[in-house]
């Protein structure tokens, strides 16, 4: 492998994707701008504009390091249409993870993260830091879990959910797609799809 492909660098949360394949000893080979927007890659690489991608690099697989779940999926099909065909799956090599389960491409676990057994994420999936997923959890595509949050055993997660910073799923709860857990939560109870939840127990407000 000669090397990652960042495709959308404008996130502050691109610095722990860069220091996970630090960590892994993978190379950023280049850096994509979709948007015209600061660049908050820490080392110097290649930045390149997502609609002029030098044919060299479009044999490179890409991850997309940006946290919302719609932004990463926006980029995620820019990234296509650009040319690049090749997502890549990074497991930070502090994070704990078990023998049997399934990871989509285009996914991240970041740094201190802890998996259960037998978890199934789905495509482009998003990790933050020290976020604990229990056994037999199954995570739609395009889901982004904050950092310290802990998901509790056989629940399950629809695409586009996002689940806030330190918030807390009961075991055997379902979260509908595009859901959002707010920081912080405590889910008792399943949360409807499209739904805004906050709060000790979680409870939907209007979003």
């Amino acid at each position: 492998m000669t090397g990652i492909i960042l495709f959308g660098i404008g996130s502050p949360v691109v610095v722990d994707v860069e220091e996970s394949l630090h960590r892994t000893g993978m190379r950023i080979a280049a850096g994509v701008q979709n948007r015209p927007v600061q660049s908050q890659l820490l080392d110097s690489v290649p930045l390149v504009n997502a609609d002029s991608i030098p044919a060299e690099l479009l044999a490179m697989p890409f991850l997309v390091p940006l946290f919302s779940p719609g932004n990463r999926r926006t980029a995620a099909e820019e990234a296509g249409r650009s040319g690049l065909k090749t997502p890549f799956t990074l497991i930070d090599p502090t994070a704990i993870v078990p023998r049997h389960m399934s990871l989509g491409v285009g996914s991240y676990v970041n740094a201190g993260c802890v998996l259960g057994g037998s978890v199934a994420i789905g495509a482009f999936g998003f990790l933050n830091r020290g976020a604990i997923i229990g056994h037999h959890v199954r995570l739609g595509e395009f889901v982004s879990i904050g950092p310290g949050a802990v998901i509790g055993g056989s629940v399950t997660i629809g695409a586009g959910v996002l689940v806030g910073t330190g918030a807390t799923v009961l075991p055997e709860i379902v979260i509908g797609e595009n859901a959002i857990v707010g920081a912080g939560a405590v889910v008792t109870r399943n949360v409807a799809a499209g739904t805004t939840v906050v709060g000790n127990p979680a409870r939907s407000i209007a979003s």
